[in-house]
C-alpha cells in the first residue's frame, strides 16, 4: 500500500523543487552530526516550525533506520497505530516502511494493531519525513506509530518494547517523537508552561514529563510519543537532553495572544 500525502501544499510545498528550496532554508548540516538516540521535533507548518525542525535535523545523524512516534489528531483508528509495510508518497519520492522493524516491534508489544486509518490523515508525522528524506537520503526507511492513548502503562510498555527491540534488531536507529507544546494561550504563559515539561526532558525524566503535562494542563499534543520516545532512551543508556531549538508562533505571526510552542530536542 502507498499512503498518500494528506498535507502537501499547505504544511510544506507539494513540488519536489519548491520543497527543496524551502528545506534548504531550515537544514545546514553539521559537519560532524550528532549521533542520537532519540529526538523531539515540532510538526506545525513549515512556515511556523520549519526553523525549528531544522535545527534540530540540522545536528543529527539520521540514519537509515528510524522510528517516527506520533499523536492522533484525527481520532480516526485504534490507540496504538503501526503500519506495517508498504511506502509513504512524499514530493521528493516515496519512503519504505521498515517491515523487519515493525514485525519485531508489534511481537515486543502486543498492543501496537497494524491500522491504516489512524495514518491516512494524520500530518505529524507526514511533515518529518521530507526533513529525513533530504538529510538522510533516500535509503532511510522509517516505522510509523500513531499513538492515541493517554495511558502511562501503554506509554510506558511501548517505550520498553522500543528499547529492547532497537538493542536486538536495529542499534543505530534514531527515535523521532513528533510533537509541538502548549497551545492557544498567549505566549507568555505558553513559554512558562513549556519550560515545565522541557525541564522534564532535560533530567530524562519520563514519568516527570507525563505528570507535570497532567498536572499543570500543559497541551503538548505529542507528549505520549515524548514519554515512550524517553523511556526507551533511558533503557538505552540514554545520558543527556539538550534544548537545540525554542520558538513559539508569535515569531512568525506577530500575534502573542494566542500561539503555539515548538520545542526541538535531543536525547543522547
Amino acid at each position: 500500500m502507498i499512503r498518500k500525502p494528506a498535507v502537501a501544499g499547505r504544511f510544506y510545498p507539494a513540488t519536489a523543487k519548491d520543497l527543496l528550496s524551502e528545506l534548504k532554508k531550515f537544514v545546514h548540516p553539521a559537519d560532524q552530526p550528532t549521533k542520537a538516540i532519540g529526538v523531539i521535533v515540532p510538526h506545525a507548518g513549515y512556515m511556523y516550525s520549519g526553523h525549528v525542525a531544522g535545527a534540530v535535523y540540522s545536528d543529527v545523524k539520521v540514519p537509515r533506520r528510524t522510528i517516527v512516534l506520533c499523536p492522533n489528531h484525527t481520532g480516526r483508528g485504534v490507540p496504538l497505530s503501526i503500519m506495517r509495510s508498504g511506502e509513504w508518497e512524499t514530493p521528493l519520492g516515496n519512503m519504505p516502511i521498515d517491515e523487519e522493524l515493525c514485525a519485531a516491534l508489534m511481537e515486543a508489544d502486543p498492543n501496537l494493531v497494524h491500522d491504516t486509518a489512524a495514518h491516512q490523515f494524520e500530518h505529524s508525522l507526514e511533515v518529518q519525513l521530507p526533513f529525513m528524506r533530504h538529510v538522510a537520503g533516500p535509503d532511510v526507511t522509517f516505522v510509523p506509530i500513531t499513538i492515541g492513548t493517554e495511558s502511562w502503562t501503554h506509554l510506558s510498555n511501548l517505550g520498553r518494547a522500543i528499547a529492547a527491540v532497537v538493542e536486538k534488531v536495529a542499534p543505530d536507529a534514531l527515535i523521532i517523537a513528533s510533537s509541538d507544546m502548549n497551545h492557544y494561550e498567549s505566549d507568555a504563559i505558553t513559554r512558562v508552561k513549556d519550560r515545565k515539561a522541557i525541564d522534564r526532558v532535560l533530567e530524562l525524566d519520563a514519568q516527570g514529563l507525563y505528570d507535570v503535562v497532567e498536572r499543570e494542563d500543559i497541551s503538548m499534543c505529542g507528549y505520549g510519543p515524548a514519554t515512550a520516545m524517553l523511556t526507551a532512551a533511558r533503557m538505552l543508556g540514554a545520558s543527556k537532553a539538550d534544548l537545540v531549538k525554542y520558538a513559539t508562533s508569535a515569531d512568525v505571526s506577530g500575534d502573542f495572544d494566542r500561539v503555539v510552542g515548538y520545542a526541538g530536542m535531543m536525547v543522547t
